[in-house]
């Protein structure tokens, strides 16, 4: 059985389906990447503004721990609530609205800019038991299960490593001075979070290809899917038709009247098209009636069809004359001993003869492409 009928989903998806797929919410999301850029900028404004925090910290636990008999008999906790809060605060709002900041690009950077605010309406879906299930024990939930196990190995052993080589300074610290404990405490703190920044860089790394290829094979095509595809993007068969008859009736309504008093009609072969007479009592040479390209000329082989006109197909003659002659103007002298060829050759079609096609020669001058290029 072919993969035609079985409707399998072997071809990669096109761009079309990602954009579509994308303007429905469905777009490259990875936790882990978002996890990863969110830890790294926080790292990083505590570095930079890491002495403003430290000191608000160590501000705030000076006070804490001073007071006389004046604070014992006008005790107002709130008032010290209130100090400390303008000490932390501002540091603290800093390094989480650059978290936020960085979380939120992160993720729109990877779905490709587009923020759907459609996935924020709530869905039955979210809150069903069965789908829940669903989720947790379906292919998905496994591989996310597999990546928090190994999440955890990895950032526990990054831990442990860690706590064992500080353990022994960490046991002696309230034995030292506030400020020591502070800056000892404040420099494990950071190297901590730089070591759990860059095991989650190395998840996120993971990570970001599984979720690529996952979205790939979700967005995978089949035949009908190309097939239906193909039809949206160019029209179907039938709408395509119908276009070009509406065109081809346009074309009809410009060139119809002028060919009524055409003799014959010259084509190349469906590209371009002449229609041309020959009257010596209203002109000495050929005279081009009409003239069109396209669905001009189109139009001017079916009127030519329904009028009995001969259509007589001489490529180079065709595009010469037309790129040479304007409509109600005779045909170059260069151009008279082929045309006049053709004039004789209909002549003897309405006798009833039926003589062959003639040869005909268009000077290497006259010569064109189908742009207007001389051939030489």
């Amino acid at each position: 059985m072919s993969e035609e009928s079985t409707g399998e989903k072997t071809f990669e998806p096109t761009e079309k389906r990602k954009s579509d797929a994308a303007k429905k919410g469905d777009v490259l999301r990875s936790k882990e990447v978002g996890t990863a850029a969110a830890m790294a900028i926080g790292t990083l404004m505590l570095v930079m503004i890491g002495p403003w925090l430290f000191e608000s910290v160590r501000s705030v636990a000076k006070a804490s721990f001073r007071f006389d008999h004046g604070d014992l008999q006008n005790f107002a906790p709130q008032s010290m609530f209130s100090s400390a809060a303008e000490a932390l605060l501002p540091p603290i709002f800093a390094i989480g609205l650059a978290v936020i900041v960085m979380t939120a690009g992160s993720q729109l950077l990877l779905g490709e800019g587009r923020w759907v605010p459609s996935q924020m309406k709530p869905k039955g879906s979210r809150i069903n038991p069965l789908s829940g299930l669903k989720r947790m024990f379906g292919m998905q939930g496994l591989i996310e299960l597999g990546k928090g196990i190994l999440k955890l190995l990895l950032l526990g052993a990054i831990a442990w490593w860690w706590a064992a080589s500080n353990i022994p300074i960490i046991m002696g610290l309230g034995r030292g001075p506030l400020n020591g404990q502070l800056s000892f405490a404040w420099d494990a703190g950071l190297t901590l979070v730089g070591l759990m920044v860059i095991g989650l860089g190395i998840i996120g790394l993971v990570d970001y290809p599984l979720q690529r290829f996952q979205r790939s094979k979700r967005l995978k095509m089949s035949h009908k899917d190309m097939r239906d595809e193909n039809k949206q993007s160019e029209g179907s068969p039938e709408v395509k038709m119908a276009r070009r008859q509406r065109q081809r009736d346009l074309a009809r309504g410009g060139v119809g009247a002028a060919m009524k008093d055409a003799q014959f009609v010259v084509v190349n072969p469906m590209h371009f098209a002449v229609a041309l007479t020959y009257d010596p009592a209203i002109a000495p040479a050929p005279v081009v009636l009409a003239k069109g390209r396209g669905e001009t000329a189109l139009a001017m082989r079916e009127i030519a069809a329904e009028d009995g006109l001969p259509v007589l197909r001489y490529p180079a003659l065709a595009r010469s004359v037309y790129f040479t002659t304007r409509t109600n103007q005779m045909v170059r002298e260069e151009l008279y001993i082929a045309i006049a060829t053709l004039v004789a050759f209909v002549l003897s079609l309405k006798r009833g003869e039926a003589p062959e096609m003639p040869a005909i020669d268009v000077p290497l001058d006259l010569r064109f492409d189908a742009e207007g290029r001389q051939q030489h």
